[in-house]
């Protein structure tokens, strides 16, 4: 029994914070897993800049709002999921997510929670679990699925790593050179004949 487990940003949807970054006009903001691979580290980044610039979780919002799914991503989030179980895994949080699986087609995800003030001021995060991730992948497995991860970033390797079959979509040339023993893919087309070839 298998199931693909999918990261989210960079592979179905553009990533939110370059979006915010760039509506904001404050390109820190564009720093992602892609360039830092301690999340809690990013985070507490990302945090410091939004409470300097007066900014809350309504702006983010906003932005949210506007951003569309990758060109064919529902497409074949779809057709991947008329061949069997799949379960986005992100590091992203519940508040962000909700409108984007709208979008998709409400597939499952397993994400985060932001902790939110009355006024809308974003004070911290909650992690799901520590590593969430791989952690999410070795339960899954715990309980008789064979995973197939894909992924983009930093974070994702470790799922990637532990899963069957491991796929790096659309990363950057760091990230591919640096672990070539993942095949990497640019396209739907050539990432679901992957995960199928995988399910053989």
């Amino acid at each position: 029994m298998y199931i693909t487990c999918l990261d989210l940003e960079g592979v179905l949807v553009p990533e939110i914070w370059i979006a915010f970054a760039e509506a904001s006009g404050i390109p820190e903001l564009k720093k992602t897993t892609r360039d830092e691979p301690d999340y809690d580290k990013l985070m507490n980044y990302r945090l410091a800049i939004l409470k300097e610039h007066g900014l809350g979780l309504k702006e983010i919002q906003e932005t949210i709002a506007k951003i569309e799914p990758m060109e064919g991503a529902k497409a074949f989030l779809d057709e991947l999921r008329a061949i069997g179980q799949v379960i986005i895994i992100s590091d992203t949080f519940s508040q962000f997510a909700t409108p984007l699986m709208e979008k998709l087609g409400w597939p499952t995800i397993f994400c985060n929670s932001l902790e939110v003030a009355e006024d809308g001021t974003i004070t911290g995060f909650k992690m799901r679990c520590e590593k969430s991730k791989l952690t999410t992948v070795k339960a899954l497995q715990s309980i008789g699925y064979d995973t197939i991860a894909s992924g983009d970033s930093f974070n994702d390797l470790g799922m990637i790593e532990a899963s069957k079959a491991g796929f790096l979509f659309r990363s950057t040339e760091q990230i591919k050179n640096d672990y070539p023993q993942y095949p990497a893919y640019e396209t739907y087309a050539e990432l679901l004949a992957a995960i199928k070839n995988a399910m053989v």
